[in-house]
């Protein structure tokens, strides 16, 4: 067994075809099902089993598949840390962030890119918990995300919180600049909701709960661009983090202080606690202690 039948070994099970496989590894089929079956018959086991088109693992083609990915990135972080130790800071930088922590991500990229020139940035967007996948996946170095989540398998640095604003139509608007959880609760309300998980929206809710308030939510909704579209169209109010409304230019938007309540809103920066953090993920992190 070698690191070549293992990567062609972990390929046919993530292409769930050795026709798919081949065509990923530009090689021709035979041979790799030559190889799969000379792994099969070193290890003494059935590693795939013919389903139809489609080729699934056994159990102990599961078990290997799980270590072969194991040490795969082990490796990869291997050479990441010695590339590091051997030479200056380049390569890639994969970050995610929630849209709605974006507004505290474009000052520290100018700065990180004017000082280290040499790194290429990937920007994925996406939820909290989809981040938190992500990261586990290790598809990216690092992630800025709202809180909660569940943290035991991340290290983390938190960054400021900052209050939650009610955002009305403008045309609902009065004189006044502020609004009551009550007259909230009598609005139609659009929430911010993760795709999986509790997270702000179960907050927001609890809070409305702990006063004998029942929130009138006509639409859940995890992407907070068409949160506050749906809001320019006056379909109804929300409530958000306050650094989500810089660098919108929706027209009839009308931002709120929540009179009788403060909101929250903690969100950080997070990582894998058991993979090597590259020196361009942690230079970026350190941007964000000062």
């Amino acid at each position: 067994m070698d690191l070549r039948q293992l990567r062609y070994f972990q390929t046919i099970a993530r292409e769930g075809q050795i026709t798919r496989a081949a065509k990923k590894l530009h090689m021709a089929q035979p041979p790799l099902s030559q190889s799969l079956k000379a792994l099969e018959t070193e290890l003494g086991v059935r590693l795939m089993e013919r389903n139809g088109r489609k080729m699934e693992l056994t159990d102990a083609g599961v078990i290997l598949y799980q270590k072969t990915n194991h040490l795969f990135d082990y490796m990869e972080e291997t050479m990441t840390e010695v590339k590091d130790i051997g030479g200056g800071i380049k390569g890639t930088l994969s970050i995610g962030c929630v849209k709605t922590c974006f507004p505290q991500i474009p000052k520290k990229l100018k700065y990180y890119h004017n000082k280290y020139p040499h790194i290429q940035f990937q920007l994925r967007e996406g939820d909290s918990y989809l981040l938190a996948e992500q990261l586990l996946q290790r598809t990216i170095d690092v992630a800025v995300i709202r809180l909660p989540i569940e943290m035991s398998t991340f290290a983390s640095l938190s960054l400021p919180t900052e209050n939650y604003v009610a955002v009305i139509p403008e045309n609902w608007s009065t004189v006044s600049e502020t609004i009551t959880m009550e007259k909230l609760s009598e609005l139609p309300l659009l929430l911010l909701h993760r795709i999986s998980g509790r997270g702000q929206y179960e907050l927001i809710v609890e809070q409305f709960e702990k006063r004998n308030l029942y929130p009138n939510i006509v639409c859940e909704c995890p992407d907070v661009d068409m949160i506050l579209q749906l809001v320019s169209e006056e379909m109804g109010a929300s409530i958000i983090p306050e650094s989500t409304l810089q660098g919108h230019h929706l027209h009839g938007l009308k931002p709120l202080t929540i009179k009788d309540h403060t909101f929250t809103s903690h969100s950080a920066i997070i990582w894998l606690k058991d993979r090597y953090l590259p020196k361009s993920a942690r230079q970026f992190i350190e941007l964000f202690e000062t």
